[in-house]
């Protein structure tokens, strides 16, 4: 092969890369024992001491090594020992690996790159997840760099059928998808389905990570919002998923797993009821429980009666309007919906200094103010705080709206139709948790249905780890 042929194809590549016009691809042009060669990188995505330290054993060869190389592999063995190496020869293949971080090596007359795996992403430290803290436990948590979310599981798993495999989605974004799983414990079918449905997908890229995977991925049942995947940003939870046959997903620049399948029940667990000896964990798992259904049917309960007085028994006349106001109680009810995800929605683009001075400032107008100006009455306030409050009991947001649509739904059909609303309310909700889906297409209620008493048990009570299966 001679110079100018080497040459045309560095050209087409460097043309294809578009080394020109991005100024973050580097190209460092070398000599390795009279041979011609490049290197490109991209700057910020690269160890700059690993590749000084290669650069200078490469530049020390003699031609007389280079001599005793007859093809790229003996090329690799001896120069490229140092790293993990790959050798690459299509363009499309070349311009995945080094825009993902990669360095690419060319040397004169090999046709193939070879790939040094010397990248290094911007990374954050692996503090305890905000919306999942424990008090007794572990107190770290998933990044968005793909590797270092794997390394937390291996640190947990040292276990040989653990596995975890990598695959590339979108035609543009080219983003790394991993699936951990433990090998003989995974539903081997729901496996090959994940893979092959990951593999097929046909999209340009994952532009907001997760949720654009979980939408590719359940394109049935959308109107449907009870969650069909379970996230989770602490490793421990994600570790006991695998351990217990679940699927982990792993999308790169998403500091939170997927875990696959799950049910509703999957939702009523939380760490903390592991935390502590099994009749603590057992209250708190009591106490969530009785806050999940209140989150559900305090308000359109107490509605019901409002709208209703003679249903209200004597023993439970104190919860009636004493001073009713000219607006009407469904109203308030709808409006205080609406201002609570308002006041979340501000609190996200508040500046954490000023995030004190807010909440206080939310709380004086829709409190005090609010009922001295007649706009709610003082039990609306009272109830639909307490299940302001339930809601924060649950870690998921996704399952934590699904009950918030949910109460809507019920409060309006009872604002229609009163007690009959109120029934076809919880009707349609049932029917829409029974004829749910999880991802591999299993009962969304199971171990329900299909029933299974000791799946079921370990829901409902908290057992000792003694009695979970190995």
């Amino acid at each position: 092969m001679n110079n100018r042929t080497w040459y045309d194809e560095i050209n087409e590549l460097e043309a294809y890369l578009r080394v020109k016009e991005n100024f973050d691809i580097l190209c460092q042009k070398m000599d390795i024992g009279g041979h011609r060669a490049r290197l490109y990188s991209i700057d910020g995505l690269i160890k700059d001491d690993l590749m000084q330290k290669l650069m200078q054993f490469w530049m020390s060869a003699t031609p007389e090594q280079m001599q005793q190389i007859t093809s790229p592999e003996q090329f690799s063995e001896k120069f490229l020992a140092y790293t993990e190496t790959q050798i690459c020869r299509q363009p499309e293949e070349m311009s995945r690996n080094l825009l993902s971080g990669a360095a690419l090596l060319f040397v004169e007359p090999y046709r193939e790159a070879f790939v040094v795996d010397a990248r290094t992403y911007p990374v954050r430290s692996v503090d305890e997840p905000e919306d999942e803290r424990v008090l007794r436990g572990s107190h770290d948590g998933f990044v968005e760099t793909l590797i270092f979310n794997t390394a937390m599981l291996r640190r947990r798993i040292r276990d040989t059928r653990f596995t975890i495999e990598v695959v590339s989605v979108g035609r543009r974004s080219k983003t790394d998808v991993a699936i951990a799983y433990l090998d003989g414990k995974a539903d081997k079918k729901f496996l090959d389905k994940l893979r092959t449905r990951l593999k097929t997908l046909d999209v340009n890229s994952l532009t907001m990570g997760q949720e654009s995977l979980t939408e590719a991925l359940v394109t049935k049942g959308w109107y449907n919002p009870f969650p069909k995947v379970r996230y989770t940003e602490r490793p421990d939870n994600a570790a006991a998923a695998i351990a217990e046959g679940r699927v982990i997903v792993f999308v790169d620049n998403s500091a939170s797993a997927m875990i696959l399948p799950v049910s509703i029940f999957d939702f009523l667990q939380e760490n903390n009821d592991f935390c502590f000896p099994p009749l603590v964990g057992g209250y708190l798992r009591l106490v969530r429980l009785i806050v999940f259904g209140l989150t559900i049917y305090l308000t359109p309960i107490w509605f019901l009666f409002t709208q209703n007085p003679t249903y209200i028994p004597d023993w439970l006349r104190f919860i009636a309007i004493e001073e009713p106001n000219e607006v009407p109680v469904f109203v308030q009810l709808i409006v205080f919906e609406i201002a609570i995800d308002a006041l979340r929605l501000a609190s996200l683009n508040t500046p954490s200094s000023l995030s004190n001075s807010f909440s206080v400032i939310g709380a004086l107008i829709l409190g005090d103010f609010a009922v001295q100006a007649h706009w709610f009455v003082p039990e609306v306030i009272m109830y639909m705080g307490l299940v302001a409050i339930g809601n924060f009991t649950q870690p998921s947001y996704e399952l934590s709206y699904a009950f918030k649509l949910m109460r809507l739904m019920i409060l309006t059909l009872t604002a229609i139709f009163n007690l009959w609303g109120f029934i076809a309310g919880q009707a349609i909700m049932l029917l829409l948790i029974a004829f749910n889906h999880s991802v591999s297409g299993t009962s969304y209620i199971y171990p329900l249905i299909p029933f299974n008493w000791r799946a079921l048990k370990g829901v409902l009570i908290r057992r000792t780890m003694n009695n979970f299966n190995s």
